[in-house]
């Protein structure tokens, strides 16, 4: 069981940014991973070159300050 979901933003400035959010309650890593996904397709927007420009894909916060890496289900903050 996991208390938090710590997402990792690359800000456009070059800056890591680790975002932690609480959950109300203890959820699985699974809970946790699920939930993810659904946050990151409602703060972000995934965008593919048509060039096939590898280092362009990925996926664009919609506020345009930078791009999603990943995620972190942990009991640590």
């Amino acid at each position: 069981m996991v208390k938090y979901m710590i997402m990792l933003i690359l800000l456009f400035d070059g800056t890591l940014v680790q975002k932690p959010l609480e959950f109300t309650k203890p959820v699985s890593v699974m809970e946790c991973l699920m939930y993810a996904d659904d946050h990151r397709e409602t703060i972000a927007t995934y965008f593919e070159d048509k060039d096939g420009d590898l280092m362009k894909q990925g996926w664009y916060l919609n506020d345009g300050s930078g791009t999603w890496q990943g995620v972190i289900c942990t009991n640590i903050e």
